[in-house]
């Protein structure tokens, strides 16, 4: 009975509380290539969750057996978490909602089935009355179906996504058919579009041609599931990044430990050092999220995940942590930042590959809070000794001398949270004395550290 923000027919409260305290800036739903379905019938259907509970139907999973040698036969879909409840979860969390949609593809890793573009039109009028749902008047067709169920002003969805990790010309061909009528009807609707299911590979490539082509896009999902060392490898991935194309949405990215893919700390600060490059872009870099949310402990197939919960107790991860921070610590405006170093470079925490690039000696990235005034300075130690740096303030002179430290550490790398100890790695909080603009700063191994500077220009 007791539910998140006691909504009716609500989530459950420690489940969404703990998302409320990531402070998430937006949530992408629902997913992924549920979205797509092993076959078309399968798909995702936004009209099937909606309106009572009780009549919705169910839909089996694709994750039932997507993964060979690790099926999840208790993987269902009840849709009691429909597109209402998921809308009205996002407006009590003040995050913008980026629902995505089936583009007329089923998953192209298992049955490859495709709608032929003469048949696409009630695909494209799924996309049409989704955002009519969430941002028509009270006495549209679909606004009143939203109105009946208890919320008669509109959700102002800026965002909707076309597909998942579609590939190639088969993608490209049917994008372009609901890129043109979506934005017929809502030239403000911010599309996401895919680069396919990695970076980097032949897919990826094939996309941005298109893009650089001409092919009209507003925001690019790219999604990363790779070892840590790759994370830390490609910080420094859109410093380079064509700032006249589309923005970047990092749509799904986690550090996969080769060995059980275990959310350890190690993994975590590989995904703190690859965020301060997200942070350093983010004129190019619109949006960016790691995936997946929730896992039931016992009941899921994959791993890593950000959170995970049974039947009465929830805990985050190191990962979840990271994100916490860098949710709660995000600037308004971006300053420079230069490392530097004189030192030779030891060995990294993780063995690098044979291609690996050579590394910053600390990985950085600062910006100002107008609000509070305040200057964030985040600082990744992802090696496995302890650094030293003497953190220079140049524009200013004028610091004052108390000034708040946030630092996400343990005492090992391979450490992890549990239920038995749900804050083994959690982040503390200290006061730190500053005597003027340039000061020394101890940074622990395997860790990151939030500086807020209370600065004057």
């Amino acid at each position: 009975e007791h539910t998140f923000r006691n909504r009716r027919n609500g989530l459950r409260a420690d489940l969404a509380q703990i998302l409320a305290d990531l402070h998430p800036a937006f949530m992408r739903f629902p997913g992924g290539c549920i979205v797509e379905g092993m076959d078309l019938p399968n798909r995702y259907q936004w009209k099937d969750t909606i309106g009572d509970i009780a009549e919705r139907p169910e839909n089996w999973n694709r994750w039932q057996d997507a993964i060979r040698n690790q099926t999840a036969p208790q993987y269902f879909q009840t849709y009691g978490l429909g597109f209402f409840e998921y809308f009205q979860l996002c407006e009590d969390l003040g995050c913008e909602p980026v629902p995505i949609i089936n583009c007329g593809m089923a998953c192209q890793y298992q049955s490859k089935q495709l709608v032929p573009l003469d048949q696409l039109g009630p695909y494209v009028q799924d996309a049409l009355d989704l955002i009519e749902f969430a941002n028509g008047s009270a006495d549209s067709t679909w606004g009143a179906k939203r109105a009946a169920m208890g919320h008669p002003a509109p959700f102002n969805v800026k965002y909707l996504g076309v597909g998942n990790e579609q590939w190639d010309e088969q993608y490209f061909e049917r994008y372009k058919i609901f890129q043109a009528a979506l934005k017929a009807s809502y030239p403000a609707l911010n599309l996401v579009t895919t680069a396919g299911p990695a970076v980097d590979e032949a897919h990826w490539k094939f996309a941005w041609g298109k893009f650089r082509g001409g092919t009209p896009a507003d925001i690019v999902d790219e999604h990363y599931y790779r070892p840590p060392q790759w994370f830390l490898d490609n910080a420094t991935r859109y410093d380079a990044q064509d700032r006249s194309g589309p923005k970047i949405f990092a749509g799904e990215f986690a550090a996969h430990e080769p060995r059980g893919k275990r959310n350890t700390l190690r993994a975590a600060i590989a995904e703190a050092a690859f965020m301060t490059g997200l942070v350093r872009n983010s004129d190019v870099v619109a949006l960016s999220s790691y995936a997946p949310l929730f896992a039931k402990a016992g009941a899921t197939q994959w791993t890593p995940d950000l959170i995970w919960f049974d039947n009465t107790r929830v805990y985050g991860t190191p990962s979840y942590h990271v994100q916490a921070l860098f949710a709660q610590n995000r600037p308004d405006v971006v300053v420079p930042v230069t490392v530097t170093s004189t030192a030779p470079e030891p060995p990294p925490a993780t063995p690098p590959t044979a291609a690996a690039k050579p590394l910053p000696a600390l990985f950085a990235s600062a910006g100002r809070d107008e609000r509070s005034g305040e200057l964030i300075v985040t600082v990744v130690n992802p090696f496995a000794d302890v650094r030293t740096a003497d953190i220079e303030l140049r524009g200013t002179t004028r610091v004052a001398p108390d000034a708040r430290a946030t630092v996400l550490t343990s005492a090992s790398a391979d450490d992890e949270n549990s239920f038995e100890s749900p804050s083994k790695v959690a982040p503390r909080d200290e006061t730190v004395k500053i005597a003027g603009a340039t000061f020394p700063r101890v940074f622990p191994a395997n860790s990151l550290t939030i500086l807020r500077l209370r600065v004057r220009e």
